[in-house]
């Protein structure tokens, strides 16, 4: 399952989202995550939901291979749904079975938060399966441009991001062979008591963190051979263009917001 993660990974394709303006699928994600604690109602989530399904609609990722990539934390999700149902105690009795009590509102509350959870995480996991790496840390790094003027280190900041990122899926494929090396050995991850699955975590974690030290360091050293200063008195080979595309996607992003202050109970 680790190896079939999405997160930090790009999918090339000649779409349009792909083709947009890094900034500009930047402060979408970013307003998005602002807007989505608007909606209150069926009304107003189910229009997010729409804009979601139209973004990856536009992405042109198959929606079955974001939701497989998805899997793990789908059961986040789960976890938030089932803590609302068990600690929201308003609103009208649905269903008793000894202690166990399901309330109108916890119900309501628990679908709500936990489609508000999902459709960030699908939000997010567009922008970096459309977006390289390097696209994302131009973009970060022109979006938060003015901030040098306070000696702010714009530019480490953003190759740091993007550095995370593009490590996570490798990570996780690192974390899956390990996983397998170790179950081969008779360790069990997935049965037993609890007590034994947390010991077993510990050879598992003990290699990955010198498996990531190691890459880190050849990291450094194949950043110093090429030369790497820091930004200053860089330049870029790619140069960062600012579309028709995204002014109207924003402008779209836009509308959107006014429909949910408008439907907002």
């Amino acid at each position: 399952m680790m190896e079939k993660m999405i997160f930090g990974r790009y999918v090339p394709a000649h779409s349009l989202i792909h083709r947009m303006d890094p900034r500009s699928k930047l402060l979408i994600i970013f307003l998005f995550v602002c807007i989505v604690f608007i909606a209150n109602n069926s009304l107003t989530y189910g229009l997010l939901a729409l804009y979601t399904l139209m973004m990856i609609s536009l992405s042109k990722v198959p929606i079955q291979f974001i939701i497989s990539g998805l899997k793990p934390v789908l059961w986040l999700v789960l976890f938030t749904l089932i803590l609302h149902l068990f600690l929201t105690k308003e609103g009208e009795l649905l269903f008793q079975a000894g202690w166990f009590t399901i309330y109108e509102e916890g119900l309501r509350q628990g679908i709500f938060i936990s489609l508000r959870f999902f459709l960030l995480i699908l939000m997010t996991s567009i922008l970096t399966l459309t977006t390289t790496p390097i696209e994302i840390t131009d973009g970060l790094e022109s979006l938060l441009n003015p901030l040098n003027k306070v000696k702010f280190p714009v530019h480490e900041l953003a190759l740091m991001m993007s550095i995370s990122l593009r490590f996570i899926p490798t990570l996780m494929q690192e974390t899956d062979k390990i996983m397998k090396a170790q179950t081969a050995r008779g360790v069990e991850f997935s049965s037993g008591p609890i007590k034994e699955r947390v010991k077993a975590i510990i050879p598992l974690l003990i290699p990955l963190f010198v498996n990531s030290f190691k890459r880190a360091e050849e990291l450094a050293t194949a950043m110093e051979a090429r030369g790497y200063r820091g930004g200053e008195g860089r330049t870029k080979y790619r140069q960062l263009s600012w579309g028709f595309t995204d002014t109207s996607m924003l402008l779209f992003l836009g509308l959107l917001t006014t429909l949910l202050v408008l439907f907002r109970t």
